[in-house]
């Protein structure tokens, strides 16, 4: 049994480094694949093999997924605040750096989730019950918090709101993987466009590892992450915000924060589906799925294969961040924005089909209305947080 734990886990490891490599394939899809295919083609399969795949699977994507997002400027589902900073420090050749710090804190956050994962199940199973009612208003609260931090407070407020509406559409049409084109448009393809507009060039870059305190920005992961593992519409992103008040990190400092909190809000996902079965990743989805209520045991095996994940990726990452840096230059940055762009608008067309498109070419639309206003694109996670409030108040 136990060669074939490892051969699962090794498995999961190179699933999730083509899922973090490229654009637009996310964990959730090879999730939903499982889940269909363990009732027919993997029947015989012990469901405790595919749980090691998925756990795997999911860490060494959170630690992945931060390539072409920084590098390309294509966001995943968790890692569209990413761009922000990362794409700052590639303009100036440091976009090696700024990869390697989203991966030291993904690390960090691997030995801190089973530092604190079993007190962490004391903690949330004993407030859970208290703090569901509320959960609504801590998202309006959430909410208010991402305007107030803006100067411009009304531009802030009608991005928020636009993004809002678009959300809500969206996630409530019938289109398949609707997230996909709808964070793709507002956070990746908005920047590409522009990039391709004003001709955006890449200096060399340098392969220079960055010496920083990552104590700061993983404690304020610690603080903020354990949020996603009851309120529904906050991911990462989020936590990270919230993560970034309490630390208050330059922009080095808000790329570690981000890579820990990406990796801490999977890690807490399994945790949470362990205490109150819920599930806020497609990961946990797909496990409660194929396996059903976890018990300790199951949990505990969950945790193994992460930190063993974790560590065999966070290699992976620093020799693929040192490949991807030294080929870039040889590429025409823009030619490569384009070709980007329309690898996207097809990845989409082919998942979610032609209103897919519509959607991404809308989206797109906003997320450059958003640049324009000169406020933060974090503002457009609207687009998640007002459809999620609506639902609590059985609006939609």
């Amino acid at each position: 049994m136990l060669i074939e734990i490892i051969l699962f886990l090794l498995a999961g490891i190179i699933i999730g480094t083509f899922t973090g490599l490229i654009p637009g394939i996310h964990i959730n899809l090879i999730g939903i694949f499982l889940v269909t295919l363990s009732t027919s083609l993997f029947y015989s399969i012990n469901p405790i093999y595919l749980v090691v795949f998925i756990s795997s699977m999911a860490i060494t994507h959170t630690f992945l997924d931060f390539i072409p997002s920084i590098f390309l400027g294509c966001p995943d589902t968790d890692t569209e605040l990413s761009i922000l900073p990362g794409h700052e420090l590639l303009k100036k050749g440091l976009g090696y750096e700024a990869v390697i710090l989203t991966a030291y804190g993904s690390l960090a956050a691997i030995f801190l989730l089973i530092i604190i994962a079993f007190p962490s199940i004391f903690l949330i199973s004993k407030i859970y019950e208290t703090i569901k009612n509320l959960i609504p208003y801590l998202l309006i609260f959430i909410s208010i918090l991402l305007i107030s931090l803006e100067k411009r407070k009304l531009k802030a407020l009608l991005v928020f709101s636009l993004s809002g509406v678009l959300g809500i559409l969206v996630l409530n049409s019938q289109i398949n993987q609707p997230l996909l084109p709808l964070l793709t448009g507002l956070f990746g393809s908005s920047m590409l466009i522009l990039s391709i507009k004003n001709k955006t060039k890449i200096p060399e870059q340098t392969i220079k590892k960055p010496y920083l305190n990552i104590i700061k920005p993983v404690l304020g992961a610690m603080i903020a992450s354990p949020l996603c593992s009851f309120l529904p519409g906050l991911g990462s992103g989020q936590a990270a915000i919230i993560g970034n008040l309490i630390s208050k990190e330059n922009k080095r400092g808000f790329l570690v924060l981000l890579g820990a909190t990406n990796t801490l809000v999977m890690g807490f996902s399994f945790i949470s589906l362990y205490i109150i079965s819920k599930t806020r990743t497609g990961a946990a989805l797909a496990i409660q799925k194929i396996f059903g209520a976890l018990s300790w045991k199951i949990l505990l095996l969950i945790l193994v294969v992460a930190l063993i994940s974790g560590m065999i990726s966070f290699f992976l990452t620093l020799f693929l961040a040192e490949f991807f840096s030294k080929k870039l230059n040889e590429f025409d940055y823009t030619k490569l924005s384009i070709i980007t762009l329309l690898i996207l608008f097809a990845i989409v067309f082919l998942v979610s089909g032609i209103f897919g498109v519509l959607i991404l070419i809308i989206s797109t639309l906003t997320g450059i209305y958003s640049i324009f206003l000169k406020v933060k694109r974090t503002n457009m996670m609207g687009c998640l947080l007002i459809p999620t409030i609506f639902l609590y108040f059985c609006i939609l």
